[in-house]
Formats: C-alpha cells, sequence, structure tokens
C-alpha cells in the first residue's frame, strides 16, 4: 500500500457508477468529421487503454476530453458532473489530468521551479513533502537546480524504454489506478504493456468506435483485424 501525505492523493470515496465518462462525443475541424459518435466511462481504480491505427482520431478525443477542443455533440462527465463547458484549466482544477506524446518543459526554469508552480498552479496548495512524495513514487531523483530543459523527455509514454524501465512504468499505472482511486485512459501502441495494465481496451479506426472489451477478444474481432491488416477482409 502507497501511503503519502494527507491531500497527496483522493482519498474521497468514489462516487457510484463510472469515475470519468463521455457519451456520443462528435467533432468536426474545417468542415471534415474527425470523430463520430465516440462514449467511453472509466470507473474508479480502472485503466482503459485506447489503440488503433494512425489518423484514427485517438489524440482529437484526447483533445475533446481534457477541453481543449469543443465537441460539436456530446457530453463529457467527471465525478458525477458534466464539465463538457469547462475550459481545459477548469478540468485540470477539479481533478483531470492530461500527459502529452511530446512534454513541453519550460527553458527559462529550474526542476525546483517547475515543481513549485504546478504545487501552487491552484487551491488548496500542496507543499514540498507532496513533491518529495510524489518524486519517490515515480522514482525521479535530479538536481533541483537543473535547467529543466535538460531533463530527457520520451517521444511516447514507453517509447525508448528497455524491458526493466516499462516494468516499472507498468507498477506506476498500477498504483496510481489501483491504489489511489485513479481513472486512467491510456493510449498506448505496444500490446504486451496493454495486456499487462488495461482492464479493458478500446479499438478506434477513423474517427469511429470500432470495438471495446478484454483485449485478447478485441484483437480476434474481424473489425479490428480489418482495420490493422489491410489483406483481411
Amino acid at each position: 500500500m502507497v501511503e503519502g501525505p494527507a491531500g497527496a492523493a483522493n482519498s474521497q470515496h468514489p462516487p457510484d457508477g463510472p469515475l470519468f465518462s463521455c457519451k456520443n462525443i462528435s467533432l468536426d475541424l474545417g468542415g471534415r468529421e474527425i470523430l463520430k459518435d465516440i462514449s467511453l466511462e472509466v470507473a474508479s481504480g480502472e485503466v482503459l487503454g485506447v489503440i488503433g491505427p494512425n489518423g484514427a482520431g485517438k489524440t482529437s478525443l484526447f483533445e475533446v476530453l481534457c477541453g481543449r477542443f469543443p465537441a460539436k455533440s456530446g457530453s463529457v462527465t467527471f465525478s458525477g458532473q458534466d464539465v463538457s463547458s469547462l475550459s481545459l484549466y477548469q478540468r485540470a482544477r477539479i481533478g483531470m489530468g492530461r500527459t502529452y506524446q511530446t512534454p513541453v518543459v519550460p527553458d527559462e526554469l529550474t526542476v525546483e521551479e517547475v515543481f513549485k508552480a504546478a504545487r501552487q498552479a491552484y487551491k488548496p496548495y500542496l507543499n514540498r513533502w507532496h513533491v518529495l512524495w510524489a518524486m519517490r513514487l515515480v522514482r525521479f531523483s535530479a538536481d533541483p537546480d537543473m535547467p529543466a530543459a535538460q531533463l530527457d523527455t520520451l517521444d511516447r509514454r514507453t517509447a525508448g524504454l528497455i524491458n526493466s524501465e516499462v516494468d516499472e512504468f507498468d507498477d506506476l499505472i498500477r498504483v496510481l489506478a489501483k491504489e489511489l482511486n485513479v481513472a486512467i485512459v491510456i493510449v498506448e501502441h505496444r500490446i504486451e504493456l496493454l495486456d499487462t495494465i488495461a482492464d479493458r481496451v478500446m479499438v478506434m479506426d477513423a474517427g469511429e468506435k470500432i470495438s471495446e472489451g478484454d483485449l485478447a477478444m478485441v484483437l480476434k474481432d474481424p473489425k479490428v483485424r480489418a482495420a490493422y491488416f489491410e489483406d483481411v477482409h
């Protein structure tokens, strides 16, 4: 069991039903239909993996879920609250977080200054002990006076990692979801990783959800096989 300082994790009783969901999300960009009637839900402590070929609409879906792109239609719900009208920063302030494929680190700030800015971004403010706890959780260490821009970054969440590092990433996701009651939606192209961390998998193609369920089951779905292998009809 992971223990942290008060406020480091969500100690509230998870709401009945899904912690996070969206229903019938559609998105048009430049007159082109990008997403069509996408629905998903994730319970507290659950990991939902999202996969699909390039151009399936995975990133666009995340842009809508986090509040960066307004949906043409549909709704997004978090902890029982309809957040469809909230902006990106407003959603972050109620507990929704997003990581990006390419991390953006302020060039002018040190590692310590980045952490300070993050923990004082909104109330209730966190203290330096929360930072130390989080650093231990993810096994992160760096000179606090070092320019943050010098930190190594990763293109995708597990791209370039050796097997032992992938195992550590696996452990971290499990801790966040199962022990801290976090609902996680993750886009990951390494099937072997999703097989170990995802409770369910949703498959997208051409802006639509084409399959959802256990990973082994969806990989046998003819629609999924057709999306990944052109010679399957």
